[in-house]
């Protein structure tokens, strides 16, 4: 059995990183920028604004969070890129920076839309094309001071971020093995009275271990929580018998995992064992779906078209899958397009998505299974083999 029989100090003891995965390079860098251009230009812009975040770590390697303080990249089509910054934060900017690009400073007292606004006119005015990730505040702000144009770029953000190269699909894999690897350790730590809490510290310390800077996120329930897609607060004990259910991930330079394993703490009863296996046909069904043209929503449908066939659902009723079967991923955790009805992006090669068409039964349990796939010219890719059975991993 995988599941129980082993201590948090042997199973800790067992664990070290894997090799590190080369990080992005330079020509990569400019190749993103080069491909933000054009894109820019076809939307009728002269500039893209990029605010701190996942979006300006993709395009200039700056790890950094939103914050009240505008940091945002200012990408001409024609030119080099600009960093709009806090002056008492170049030092950090500088250390963080991958491109080669003009620092452009203001102090406390001072406005980072008169910058902009100054950029711009370099430029020779124009439309400014603007990340849909920076707060609807800031960009009401410099609309106000500055009387620019201003147009929304998710075609842009979405048109680059979307499509993972090689190398972001190597950091991606290394992320989703590590946490396979923590997830396969977490269950034989289980041992009836273990608490949530003490497998959410183990899982955090596990994760450190193999390297990451602990867990991007966590989620452990047991019994009736697993009937919650995002758990129940509180404390649960472990008792013989329980689903278990895990869902955690963590970071690569950036890059995330995102994987859930749902198994049984003893004996499953026919009821559990019938929608465990439902569920793994419909991931199944929705990771043989996935076809370079067909739009986004295919996917979810075929996996739906299981849980009807043995009379779950339909659509978002319960007992069914309450959400969509899976999400975009990357820099973000959650990222498009979406696996979702109505997402008529087209399924393109490059592209990543945790499949997950989790099903609830009310207020008794829940089973997902998750894990991810890649899009290649021949269909989907596994980057984790999904779970055999009920009873192990």
């Amino acid at each position: 059995m995988s599941i129980g029989g082993s201590t948090i100090e042997a199973e800790l003891a067992k664990l070290s990183p894997p090799q590190a995965v080369p990080a992005i390079g330079d020509y990569e860098y400019q190749a993103r920028l080069d491909k933000a251009r054009r894109l820019t230009r076809d939307l009728g812009a002269k500039a893209l604004l990029v605010g701190a975040g996942a979006s300006l770590r993709y395009f200039a390697g700056v790890p950094w969070g939103a914050s009240e303080r505008l940091v945002a990249m200012l990408l001409p089509v024609e030119g080099e890129p600009l960093i709009i910054c806090p002056y008492f934060e170049r030092g950090s900017l500088e250390a963080d920076l991958k491109i080669p690009a003009e620092l452009r400073l203001w102090q406390e007292d001072e406005s980072p839309h008169a910058l902009i606004h100054a950029a711009m006119q370099d430029l020779g005015g124009g439309v400014l094309a603007v990340d849909p990730a920076i707060s609807f505040e800031m960009v009401s702000r410099l609309m106000r001071e500055t009387g620019l144009e201003v147009r929304e770029a998710s075609a842009v953000i979405n048109g680059c971020r979307m499509y993972k190269s090689e190398a972001e699909l190597a950091l991606m894999q290394q992320a989703k093995s590590m946490t396979e690897t923590v997830h396969r350790a977490t269950a034989r730590i289980l041992t009836e009275g273990i608490a949530t809490t003490e497998v959410i510290n183990f899982i955090e310390a596990a994760h450190r271990r193999m390297g990451a800077a602990g867990n991007s996120f966590v989620i452990v329930q047991f019994a009736q929580a697993t009937a919650y897609p995002h758990g129940l607060p509180g404390v649960q004990t472990l008792k013989e018998n329980d689903l278990v259910l895990i869902d955690t991930g963590c970071h690569v330079q950036g890059y995330t995992s995102d994987i859930t394993r749902t198994y049984v703490y003893g004996q499953a009863t026919a009821e559990q064992q019938r929608i465990w296996n439902i569920e793994k046909e419909a991931q199944a069904a929705a990771f043989a779906a996935v076809e370079v043209g067909k739009p986004c929503e295919s996917v979810d449908y075929a996996a739906r078209a299981i849980l009807e066939k043995h009379g779950l659902g339909p659509d978002y009723q319960l007992p069914g899958t309450p959400h969509r079967t899976g999400h975009g991923i990357g820099l973000s955790i959650h990222e498009p397009a979406y696996l979702v009805r109505g997402e008529k992006t087209p399924l393109m090669p490059g592209m990543c998505f945790s499949n997950e068409p989790m099903i609830v039964v009310p207020e008794r349990f829940g089973i997902r299974l998750e894990d991810h796939m890649y899009v290649t010219e021949d269909g989907a890719k596994w980057f984790t083999e999904p779970q055999a059975a009920i009873d192990r991993l």
